[in-house]
């Protein structure tokens, strides 16, 4: 059974067996392993997977025609869930924590990554988290403070995991071809996170500051706090840096010191 790759999906389904190899190769799965793919396609990446014998094997689909297509080509060797994986909830299971795979479409990529980080149980339960993005997203996210990638999906990123970029993957080990690079990021959680207590403080720090990025930080200081020179005093800030010059931890502080204000 042929398919014919959906835009309005953003289905590019990955075709390069020695790409497969290597994605799998970044995760230790044996037997106890409990794994989620989002977004199989075909099942090219599953088949290998299951070549790990897994515990159990969870694929999610948006692609009703692929679910109904996946589900009879592995039968009973995967579950299969025919959602959105931004509307579906997760728990560990059993104490249990979850191998993610995703070869996520470019469209919605930022939004599943910003959704998995703010859900409490979603980052609880999962292991690893080995995803796919369109090169441009992933050199933001991996960015260096005082570049001109380093911005809002930084920070947000490095809040919660470790991330290590394994390697650029062509065009030509999809189908059908995209017309840009992809790169594969791992992210693993971090041991210990700064405690901020809704993550929507934290959107909505780095917007601010990185919607004035050519201006010096003490606008978008002003726009925050009554009494901005109290924070800039106890963080020991440059009020005429500008945003691409504050590091991630900065930014966790900054947060930290606008919810102790409004809570």
């Amino acid at each position: 059974m042929k398919f014919k790759p959906k835009k309005s999906l953003g289905q590019n389904f990955l075709s390069d067996q020695n790409i497969i190899n290597s994605i799998i190769s970044t995760a230790n799965i044996n037997k106890e392993s409990i794994v989620l793919e989002i977004g199989p396609g075909t099942g090219n990446l599953t088949k290998s997977i299951l070549k790990k014998n897994p515990k159990k094997l969870i694929v999610v689909e948006k692609d009703k025609e692929l679910s109904n297509f996946l589900y009879e080509k592995f039968n009973n060797k995967i579950s299969v869930i025919n959602k959105d994986i931004l509307n579906i909830k997760l728990n560990s299971e059993n104490n249990e924590n979850i191998i993610v795979f995703g070869n996520l479409p470019y469209n919605i990529s930022t939004e599943i990554l910003v959704n998995w980080i703010k859900d409490k149980d979603k980052f609880k339960c999962s292991k690893k988290l080995i995803l796919m993005f369109q090169k441009e997203v992933a050199d933001r996210i991996l960015a260096k403070t005082n570049s001109k990638a380093y911005g809002r999906l930084t920070v947000f990123s490095n809040w919660k995991y470790e991330i290590k970029k394994e390697f650029d993957i062509s065009p030509n080990c999809f189908f059908p071809k995209p017309k840009i690079f992809s790169t594969l990021l791992t992210f693993t959680p971090k041991k210990k996170i700064f405690r901020i207590k809704n993550p929507e403080n934290l959107e909505k720090i780095s917007r601010i500051f990185f919607n004035q990025r050519r201006k010096m930080i003490k606008n978008p200081l002003k726009q925050i706090f009554k009494n901005p020179k109290i924070v800039i005093d106890k963080l020991e800030l440059n009020q005429n840096l500008r945003p691409q010059n504050l590091n991630p931890l900065t930014y966790f502080k900054i947060t930290e010191e606008f919810e102790n204000l409004i809570n």
